[in-house]
Formats: structure tokens, C-alpha cells, sequence
């Protein structure tokens, strides 16, 4: 498009590479925007928009910070330097990266163990395995994770969070809580005297609110309105009845700024700082946290990833999982330096950016730039906000996530197979932790994924034409035996195992028709080699007929028709049995010589 078409600042131009073709991983999604034009009606778009995430993200993030077990402003920080690192250089226009309810489950037994400290030191970790996946080009790679294991991933982790909001909903008083999820539940069944009639009654506000306002509008978030009454409502009642006392981010953290303590959170910028403090950064820890920044990578992989191809499906766009992968590593090698945890592509944060009409990448930013402003401004009153009201909010999200609907229906429909994947990552999720549950639902996925690609191979054995299904004329005295399907390490032993061929067989040739099986590995290979040593070894003649499986250049270098003395290779089926027939008329002429006397 010529620039006196375009109507905004930047003109069109020649788009780049497509979304699996990016030459380098980086900022795609912004240099799609540009590529079709940027001017002052998407810009405006794009703030209206991220007016609206921003307001959504502000109580959302303290929420999952304190869920996580670490002040309110480290969710602030994550939100702000990730979520704008990540707009930039990712790959999706309308992704808004920050905390993400799915990594409650994964960084609360972190900060529990090796404090803010090790939880930082963790997504810094998790963001160099990121940005490899990115370079790597891996992003194609999740879609090849069942919906099972995603599916038992997400209701676990939504049980995890809506278990956990238990103890400020009610108000307990239950001191450090147990790893183990029952070990909580028995804690805060122990702490039932100090339950709180205030604030409970401030939590089933607070969530009938959330439930109640959408359905009235849609055009002011509803996390806002109701928080924001509920804190309104909480702090005149404490005025008018001072006997009266609930437990907020004013009373339950503080921070000390300059030698001054101030309640709640700090109005000021997040500086930046090591994140493993003033312990050098040594192997031992590395070592150590390396699992859970490994559960923390794939986790937020999969979760960015999953809201990009929703965010595809309702605007009719592409991105590039890629650079998608690689932004999300720079935002949580960075994000730690200024206080923020782990971060990632947030389903309902990007699903509100859409609904608001964003346009571009900069309605993420500018969602990161509204937190920031109402942190340095709104400090005094963010310290009002009950803490109930954001037990309510996380329980509000968990339900949100959980998606029972979906649970159920691959329960009630599935295969036996699926339904044991989907119960085994939910349980582990929930009775362990993500690290073993992440690490075992890989696991699962792969097994099912062979399980499902050896169903796939399958093998028939053809005696003569006149075998029912016979396709193919074989002579008499050759056995032809096909394999229709991928010949790996998954399905190698059963595709070949039906040839199972007999001494009194009158077999003098076996031709293998491989034409019909795509790809071949080496266990696929030795499983092969095994069947023509045995069939060699009962003196009959192999014959494999091509054209030979993928890669070709594993049938070059195994060298196989001199390692198998009585081995043929066939171009095609056809010159498999022409050679067959030339072999059985060779072994019925009888030999050249002197008649042997009477």
C-alpha cells in the first residue's frame, strides 16, 4: 500500500516473514502493526483499551503476589516491566503478559521455601530456558500437548487457588501453613476459632459483586467497582463503628522506604536490584531452583502460548509462537532485577484487551503504564483494600479457570486412556506439586502420543494372489509383507511382530514393502535388521521394496545389502516382485555339471 493511502502516521509497508517464517524472533507482532499502518485512531484505540487492563490488572496482580506469598507490589512490578518487555518485543498483538493465577500453585511452595529472594532467582532462571525454547524455535512444539494434561493442569491448579483463599476469606490466624495441600486444609481447620464473621461477610460481598455487576455492564470492569465499593463500605463502617476491624494491605504489609515505614504498598518506582540479594549466586542454587524454573518455563509456555491461539481465533490473526517464547524470556530475566516474579500471557487480561477494541501491542503497554501511575499515585487508598475482598477475587478466578464444563465432558466422553491423563495431572497437581505434576504430565503426553502413532502402523501378510485382500500377484514360494504407517521406537516391535515366520513354511523369498511407511528411527532400523537376519538365517532370500522410508540417508550408512549377504533392495512393489520371481526360477534350475554315475 503506496503512503498517501495509509491514514496514520506510520505507513504501510511490505508485512515480514509470516508468523513460523520471522527471520529473527523478535517484536513481531509490532513490526506486523507497523507493516499495515499505525496512526492516531488505533493509538487511541489502544489507550481506551489499556485504560481498561489496567484497572482490571491492578487488584488482580496484588492478589496473585499475595496468593504467592510476597508483598502486593511485587505483582505490580511483574505486571509493569513484563508486561510492557513482552508487548514489545513478542508476537502476539494482543497479548497482555504479568502474574498469572496458574503459577500460584508453583512459586507459593518457592517463596515458602527459599523466600522472595529464591523466588525471584526462579523466573530469572525460567526466562534463559524461554528464551532458548524461542531460539530454538520451539513454539510449535505445545500444540502437540494433549488437552487431557493441559485440562488436569489448569483444574488442579484452580482447586490449589481456591483452597488457599480460605485463610483471609475467613480471617484465620494459622501462622507459615504446610507445603502439602491437606496439611493446609488441616491447618486451617485447626485455626477455625479465629474465623472472622467480618471478614467473611467482606469475601461473599465481594464475590457476589463480581458475579452480579457483569451482568449489569461490561463497560467498567467489574473488578473495580466492586473492590472498590466493598473498600468504601469496609472503611466507613471502621469510621462509624470503630470496634469494628478487618484485615487489609495496610495492616498486614508494610514496607520501609528511606527509613520510613509506610503501610501497604511503596509510591515509588521499582528500582532495580539483584535478585538474589546479597548471597552470591552460586551453583548449589542454581541447582536447586533449576526444577521449579524449569515447571515455571513450561508452565508459563504453555499458558502464553494457549492465550495467543484464543486471542487468534476471535481477531482473525496469526502470531508467532516464537517470538512470543523469546519475549517472554526477556520479560522474566528482567522483570526480577526490579522486584517482579514470574510472568506470562494472561488469558482474561488479553481476552478484556480484545473486548476493549486494542489494535496494537501498545494497549499492553499502555496497561503496564496504568499500573505504574495508579502505584506512584494511589498508594494511600490501595491500602484500604480488604484483604477478603481479594481472597474473594482469586476464588472468583479459580472458578473462572477451572472450566468444570470441560473437566466433565472429557471425563463423561473421552477414551479410558485420556480420561486416566486427565485425573492423574489433576491429582498431582493438587496432592503434589507442579513441578512433579508438570514433569509427569510431559511425561504422559508423550506416552500417549506414541501409544496413539503406533495404533497408527499397522501390517498385513499376502501369501499369494489369490489371499482375500491381496492386491498385489506374488509369486508361489515368496511372501510379501507390508507395513502401512510410521516405523519408530513406539511402533517397530508391532509392526513386526506378526511376521512371525515358521521353519516348515515353503517361503524361499520374503519381500518387506516399506513404500507405505513414511519415517523411520534407528530403533525402527534394528527391529528391521533383526527380521531380515532371522529370515536369512532360515536360508530365504529379503527383499526390501521401496521407495524406503525417511531419513534415506539411515539406509546409507547401515550399508545394510553388504552387511546381509542374501539382501535386496527394490526401487518399487513391482520391481520387488520381478526380482522375486527371477530369484525363485534361479533356485529351481538345477546345477551345471557332469552326471554323476549310476
Amino acid at each position: 500500500m503506496s503512503a498517501n493511502k495509509s491514514s496514520g502516521w506510520i505507513p504501510a509497508v511490505t508485512p515480514p516473514p509470516g508468523p513460523t517464517g520471522s527471520r529473527f524472533p523478535i517484536g513481531a507482532a509490532l513490526r506486523r502493526t507497523f507493516a499495515k499502518g499505525y496512526g492516531p485512531p488505533q493509538l487511541r484505540a489502544d489507550l481506551l483499551a489499556g485504560v481498561v487492563v489496567g484497572i482490571v490488572a491492578l487488584p488482580l496482580s496484588m492478589a496473585l503476589a499475595i496468593a504467592v506469598g510476597v508483598p502486593p507490589q511485587h505483582g505490580l512490578y511483574t505486571a509493569i516491566v513484563a508486561g510492557a518487555i513482552v508487548a514489545v518485543l513478542g508476537g502476539c498483538k494482543f497479548q497482555v503478559t504479568g502474574p498469572s493465577a496458574a503459577f500460584v500453585v508453583i512459586l507459593a511452595p518457592i517463596a515458602s521455601k527459599h523466600g522472595l529472594s529464591g523466588l525471584l532467582t526462579a523466573g530469572l532462571l525460567s526466562g534463559f530456558l524461554l528464551v532458548a525454547m524461542g531460539v530454538a524455535r520451539l513454539g510449535n512444539l505445545i500444540e502437540y500437548i494433549p488437552y487431557p494434561v493441559t485440562t488436569g493442569f489448569t483444574t488442579g491448579i484452580a482447586t490449589v487457588i481456591a483452597a488457599l483463599q480460605i485463610k483471609d476469606a475467613l480471617g484465620l490466624e494459622t501462622g507459615p501453613l504446610p507445603e502439602q495441600f491437606f496439611d493446609k486444609l488441616a491447618a486451617f481447620w485447626r485455626a477455625r476459632a479465629t474465623a472472622h464473621l467480618g471478614d467473611l461477610a467482606i469475601a461473599v460481598a465481594t464475590f457476589a459483586l463480581l458475579l452480579l455487576l457483569p451482568r449489569i455492564t461490561r463497560k467498567v470492569p467489574a473488578p473495580l467497582l466492586a473492590i472498590a465499593a466493598v473498600t468504601a463500605t469496609v472503611a466507613l463502617i471502621a469510621r462509624l463503628h470503630p470496634g469494628f476491624s478487618a484485615a487489609t494491605i495496610g495492616t498486614r504489609f508494610h514496607t520501609t522506604v528511606g527509613g520510613v515505614d509506610v503501610a501497604g504498598i511503596p509510591s515509588m518506582f521499582p528500582m532495580p536490584a539483584l535478585p538474589w540479594g546479597t548471597t552470591p549466586l552460586g551453583y548449589g542454587l542454581i541447582r536447586e531452583l533449576f526444577p521449579a524454573a524449569f515447571a515455571i518455563a513450561m508452565l508459563g509456555a504453555i499458558e502464553s502460548l494457549l492465550s495467543a491461539v484464543i486471542a487468534d481465533g476471535t481477531t482473525d490473526t496469526k502470531h508467532d509462537p516464537n517470538s512470543e517464547l523469546f519475549a517472554l524470556g526477556i520479560g522474566n530475566i528482567v522483570a526480577p532485577f526490579f522486584g517482579g516474579i514470574a510472568a506470562t500471557g494472561a488469558l482474561a487480561r488479553t481476552a478484556t484487551n480484545i473486548r476493549a477494541g486494542a489494535r496494537s501491542p501498545f494497549a499492553a503497554v499502555t496497561h503496564a503504564v496504568v499500573v505504574l501511575v495508579a502505584m506512584l499515585l494511589m498508594s494511600p487508598l490501595i491500602a484500604y483494600v480488604p484483604m477478603a475482598s481479594l481472597a474473594a477475587l482469586m476464588v472468583y478466578v479459580a472458578w473462572n479457570m477451572a472450566e468444570l464444563h470441560n473437566f466433565l465432558g472429557i471425563v463423561r466422553v473421552a477414551p479410558k486412556s485420556d480420561v486416566l491423563v486427565l485425573l492423574t495431572c489433576f491429582l498431582l497437581t493438587v496432592l503434589t506439586d507442579m513441578v512433579v505434576a508438570v514433569s509427569v504430565g510431559f511425561v504422559l503426553a508423550a506416552l500417549l502420543f506414541m501409544r496413539r502413532m503406533s495404533e497408527l502402523t499397522e501390517s498385513r501378510l499376502t501369501l499369494d494372489a489369490s489371499q482375500e485382500g491381496g492386491s498385489t500377484k506374488v509369486p508361489k514360494g515368496a511372501l510379501l509383507y507390508e507395513i502401512n504407517g510410521p516405523l519408530f521406537f513406539g511402533a517397530a516391535q508391532k509392526a513386526l511382530r506378526a511376521l512371525g515366520l515358521r521353519s516348515k513354511d515353503e517361503v524361499k523369498v520374503l519381500i518387506i514393502h516399506l513404500g507405505r511407511v513414511p519415517v523411520i528411527d534407528a530403533t525402527g532400523l534394528v527391529a528391521l535388521e533383526n527380521t531380515i537376519s532371522g529370515a536369512i538365517k532360515a536360508r530365504r532370500q529379503v527383499i526390501l521394496a521401496g521407495p524406503l522410508p525417511k531419513p534415506r540417508q539411515i539406509f546409507d550408512k547401515a550399508k545394510l545389502e553388504k552387511k546381509h549377504v542374501g539382501l535386496h533392495i527394490a526401487a518399487d512393489i513391482d520391481a520387488a516382485v520381478a526380482l522375486a520371481e527371477r530369484l525363485l526360477a534361479e533356485s529351481k534350475t538345477p546345477p551345471v555339471g557332469p552326471t554323476p554315475p549310476a
